[in-house]
């Protein structure tokens, strides 16, 4: 990934946070980018910012015809499953069902669909799909409703398609990272503010206590850095103080 390809990268939630990020890094290190957001406007000044070689898409990521289109025009040899909703941020007995399950109907609907649609189109062998999970798919977030089980099902997802590709023999990788809560992206902010409170802590207070904080920029080198290794374990988890590889989830096979 540190030298020009023909071959572009897509990133779902290119419009902002990390999803600016990773394609801002890919688009630096010589790869074309598709970057795809509902936000029209934030992704025509991503285009400003990094010029040609980013192609911006104004679309709902969790569109299972996009993603079965983009992958046949495009024949990316890397997804990266960014997008996400901001979840609200309440104890679950402020939460009703919608608020509870917005996560789910983004952040792993849209997995769903791209992972999906890579291993049916199929990508080609040796491509990677990078799925955007959270360490709250790790130890929970009671704030926020859906969010940890909904970014742990994207961990989930990403074991049953990785289990697809080899039985199938597609030659296609599936990774998933677990980014720590940071302040630095809008959704961070969301949750540092909402848990700040909770603890009766200022929201500086309440970012000591992540040091060393995690940014966009970390985020998208790790991403460059598992696309570009073959042998990379499936799933990390990213911090401010580096990638650190989880154990890989045991028995996902029913009995």
């Amino acid at each position: 990934m540190t030298r020009p390809t023909d071959h572009p990268a897509v990133v779902t939630g290119a419009g902002r946070g990390f999803g600016r990020a990773i394609a801002a890094a890919l688009v630096t290190a010589g790869t074309p980018v598709v970057g795809i957001a509902r936000d029209a406007a934030a992704l025509q000044a991503v285009r400003a910012e990094l010029g040609e070689l980013f192609t911006p898409l104004a679309a709902d990521a969790t569109d299972e015809e996009l993603a079965h289109r983009v992958i046949r025009e495009h024949r990316p040899g890397l997804l990266v499953l960014n997008a996400g909703a901001v979840p609200l941020m309440a104890p679950i007995t402020e939460q009703t069902w919608e608020s509870f399950s917005r996560n789910w109907q983004t952040d792993t609907r849209h997995v769903f669909a791209w992972i999906r649609a890579a291993l049916l189109e199929p990508l080609a062998p040796g491509s990677t799909v990078v799925a955007m999970s959270s360490g709250a798919a790790l130890g929970g977030s009671p704030l926020s409703g859906g969010y940890a089980s909904a970014k742990a099902a994207v961990r989930f997802l990403r074991g049953y398609a990785a289990e697809e590709s080899q039985r199938a023999g597609l030659g296609i990788r599936f990774v998933a990272l677990l980014p720590q809560l940071t302040p630095l992206t809008d959704l961070g902010r969301t949750g540092v503010r909402g848990y700040a409170a909770r603890q009766g802590l200022a929201e500086e207070a309440f970012t000591e206590k992540l040091q060393p904080v995690l940014t966009p920029d970390q985020v998208a080198k790790a991403v460059l850095q598992l696309a570009a290794d073959p042998d990379s374990a499936p799933e990390y988890r990213v911090s401010g103080a580096g990638l650190q590889a989880l154990v890989p989830h045991q028995g996902t096979v029913a009995p």
